[in-house]
């Protein structure tokens, strides 16, 4: 069995894509809190309100962090995608731990932001576009064939 860490961004369904179409292979998945109100305030929801929007943020990050920390190290394969709305950084930090740690690194972005995250891919085992070619990926890991 592999673990899967599905890191980026939270505003499409491609994480639904990969774990449906990969539904009949040995793989566990996880993921960051992918609502994005839960996510920015579960810091103050848990330890206090802030008045600074900065420690508002600050605690947010750092309670995330812990499970982002803990999903990088457990996974045996880090799919990143970054998405065509917004900046990621977050992405590209968590695309940056996981190559630092040695995981295998499954990059997943369009064209327009090839030249931005060069570095990001040129780190990665594989870059592709489609989330149906991460699972295509998976398929061939666990299984050795090819679509």
């Amino acid at each position: 069995m592999l673990n899967v860490y599905l890191s980026g961004e939270i505003h499409t369904d491609w994480r639904e894509q990969i774990i449906e179409g990969a539904a009949d292979l040995d793989l566990t998945f996880n993921a960051p809190v992918t609502d994005h109100a839960s996510s920015d305030d579960c810091g103050v929801a848990i330890m206090g309100a802030e008045a600074d929007k900065f420690w508002h943020d600050n605690k947010g990050a750092k309670l995330n962090a812990i499970r982002t920390r803990k999903g990088i190290e457990d996974a045996d394969i880090v799919v990143v995608r970054f998405g065509e709305k917004y900046k990621q950084w977050n992405a590209a930090f968590d695309a940056g731990y996981a190559a630092a740690l040695g995981k295998s690194l499954i990059v997943l972005h369009q064209d327009e932001h090839q030249h931005a995250l060069k570095e990001v891919d040129a780190a990665a085992l594989a870059v592709v576009k489609e989330p149906a070619q991460v699972v295509q990926i998976l398929r061939y890991v666990l299984t050795s064939k090819l679509p």
